[in-house]
């Protein structure tokens, strides 16, 4: 081994000395699912950091916060969070990163996912958000108009969608207007179907049977994945095509998703949490459109609606479930 190669040895042999031997950091999770349902993305932002020399019980602590699928609770544990002095917050969806953003503006805040965060009012620039938040979005162009031509493909001639979403939900205004301008392109007639929360589900299924939709369309919201069997199950029962936001919905029996892999989004969001706890400020550090995205396919749903996939849409498929 050459003097530089074992210079570079030592030094990064020195540097991890010193971080087992600092102070434990505190990283606050604010995440408005339950601990099951968060428990792939938490364990890939885990990983990321293990791979940065973060070790829970060593140099690291996290608090973690499970809001059990509802709004009400995120700003309590928020505010909880800050008591206990941790050094960063990392956020899930765009209710808990306000959320958060309402009861500090000292502690840095990472989103791990949330939508648009520009449209939300999270930040007002992308490349320098500025105070104390930053991490990666989940909005994208385009998302709904895919989602929709990829409906159009898989079920030929339908016209009429019934898309549930949350009003409540911050980033649902833009993401309605994105589906209807798709929507018109595609020759497509929305049924918006409103859902606040989960006592308005069973009338929102009852309106979609008497209205006779073609497909159906689920927003991407936190309460929705968190009692996705549900929807899942009424599509199956209402023999009704449906397209999702997240994979987990058609591996729980699903016709098909496309959106955003949120577990590279959590270890990209580990990445983010490094940096601040290294000194870089949270308001200097650019918020990062997602890159990875997931378009998964269940075949033996697809059979079951008397459905035959076009093969330029499984080929296109990062995973397909037989």
């Amino acid at each position: 081994m050459s003097f530089a190669a074992r210079l570079i040895v030592i030094l990064a042999l020195l540097a991890a000395s010193r971080l087992a031997e600092a102070e434990s950091a505190r990283v606050g999770m604010l995440m408005p699912v339950s601990a099951a349902a968060a428990t792939p993305n938490v364990e890939a932002f885990r990983q990321a950091l293990r791979e940065r020399g973060y070790v829970e019980g060593r140099n690291l602590v996290i608090e973690y916060r499970y809001a059990e699928g509802a709004v009400a609770p995120l700003s309590d544990f928020a505010a909880e969070l800050v008591r206990l002095r941790v050094d960063v917050i990392v956020t899930w969806g765009t209710p808990a990163a306000k959320a958060a953003r309402q009861v500090t503006s000292t502690i840095p805040i990472v989103i791990a996912a949330a939508s648009d965060p520009i449209e939300t009012g999270l930040i007002t620039s992308l490349a320098r958000p500025g105070q104390n938040i930053t991490g990666v979005s989940i909005g994208i162009a385009d998302l709904k108009g895919k989602c929709l031509d990829l409906l159009r493909e898989l079920v030929p001639g339908v016209r009429r969608i019934a898309m549930f979403l949350n009003p409540d939900n911050p980033g649902t205004a833009v993401g309605l207007q994105e589906a209807r301008v798709a929507a018109r392109t595609f020759g497509m007639q929305l049924h918006v179907v409103e859902v606040r929360d989960l006592r308005e589900l069973d009338a929102a299924f009852a309106t979609i049977r008497r209205d006779r939709v073609g497909a159906i369309y689920v927003q991407q919201d936190l309460m929705f994945y968190q009692n996705r069997q549900k929807f899942v199950d009424f599509a199956a029962k209402s023999r009704l095509p449906a397209m999702y936001e997240r994979r987990e919905y058609v591996e729980a029996g699903g016709l098909i998703a496309y959106g955003v892999n949120f577990q590279d989004n959590f270890r990209r969001a580990a990445v983010y949490v490094d940096k601040i706890l290294r000194g870089a400020k949270p308001g200097d550090l650019a918020v990062e459109h997602p890159s990875t995205f997931d378009l998964v396919i269940n075949l033996k749903t697809a059979r079951s609606l008397g459905l035959t996939i076009p093969q330029a849409v499984l080929m296109s498929a990062t995973e397909v479930i037989e």
